[in-house]
This record gives structure tokens, C-alpha cells and sequence, in this order.
């Protein structure tokens, strides 16, 4: 830590020189930057699982942003948590623009894929008396705002106005309605 710290002086100083017009003093910082910032950038790649490539890519962007961006710099902080920060939202983007997905071939998942069979004996007309059951003892008010937005799909507008509520109080109705009805699903289940 004692070594960042004294490097931190120099590139400090290098910067304010940077900034006062030395244009000598600001390539050998920009030089000197490289190692540190790939490291940054290196370490954050492993962590988020992208390539090598992605780093250096990383390391460049973030010499242009510390091009752009030195006028923001205080002269009265240090340089390397500066640094550390362009590096690092540098690295956010590289992961955002990544995507961070993983990529599976699901042919080999063929049979833990496939639809389940319809179970023996289900009575889809059963199920659907037990969930108007289920919405009956619900409030009216819970009861009308599901059945219009839920089932039959209206939009947030026209249940609320067909409801004669502002579409704040249709959402609320929906959400403490559809709670309950987990609820009583739950309880039903246990």
C-alpha cells in the first residue's frame, strides 16, 4: 500500500503539471498509468466473468475518459481512487454491453425440458370453479379491479374508468388483491 501511495504523489503531481499545460508530463503519466489500470481493469474482468480482451479494451476507454474528463479532477485529492472509479464504470460497460449471459446448448436438456404429461383425473373445469371460489372472498372492490385487469386484460385506464377509480387506486386494489389471494392459496394448500 506504501508504494500506491507514493505513486499516488507522483501521478498527482504529474497531473497538476498535466493541467498547468506540460504536455511531457502528461504523456509520461498517461504511460505510467497503463500498468495500474490494467490491473484495476484485469481484477474487475475475472470478477465478471469477461475475457482479457475486455480489459484491455477497458484500459483504453479509460484513458480516453481521464483524457476527457481531467478538468473534473480536485487537485487537492488523490489521483488513484479517481482513476480507480473511470476504470472501474468503465468495466460496468464492458459487462453491460456483454450482457453477462451464459450460453447452453439445450439439446443435451431434451428430456429434463420436455412438457410434463397432464396429470390423471385433472378436471381443468374443477380448477376454475376453485379459483372463482378463491376470487369470491375477496372484496368487491379487489374482486372487480382482478377480474378487469387480470382476466379479462383491460387496460389500467379503461378498468378505472369503467370502474369509476383513478388507475393509483386500481393498481392498489389489484396488488392488496392479488396478496390476499395468494394468501388464501396458500392456506389452502398447507
Amino acid at each position: 500500500m506504501p508504494d500506491l501511495l507514493a505513486q499516488d504523489r507522483e501521478w498527482s503531481a504529474a497531473m497538476r503539471a498535466a493541467l498547468a499545460g506540460d504536455a511531457a508530463a502528461y504523456q509520461r503519466l498517461l504511460t505510467a498509468l497503463v500498468p495500474f489500470l490494467r490491473k484495476v481493469c484485469l481484477r474487475a474482468c475475472a470478477r465478471a466473468g469477461l475475457s482479457a480482451s475486455d480489459a484491455e479494451d477497458a484500459v483504453q476507454e479509460t484513458l480516453l475518459a481521464i483524457h476527457l474528463k481531467r478538468h473534473t479532477w480536485d487537485p487537492a485529492q488523490p489521483l488513484a481512487p479517481w482513476l480507480a472509479a473511470i476504470a472501474r464504470n468503465k468495466m460496468i460497460d464492458a459487462a453491460r454491453r456483454r450482457g453477462r449471459r451464459a450460453e447452453t446448448d439445450i439439446a443435451d436438456f431434451e428430456d429434463v425440458l420436455a412438457a410434463p404429461a397432464e396429470a390423471d383425473g385433472f378436471d381443468r373445469e374443477l380448477d376454475r370453479q376453485g379459483a372463482l371460489r378463491l376470487l369470491d372472498q375477496l372484496s368487491p372492490k379487489q374482486r372487480e379491479a382482478i377480474e378487469a385487469v387480470s382476466i379479462r386484460g383491460e387496460s389500467l385506464r379503461d378498468a378505472a374508468k369503467s370502474l369509476g377509480v383513478t388507475e393509483g387506486a386500481l393498481r392498489v386494489s389489484v396488488h392488496r388483491g392479488l396478496k390476499a389471494l395468494a394468501a388464501l392459496y396458500q392456506r389452502l394448500n398447507s
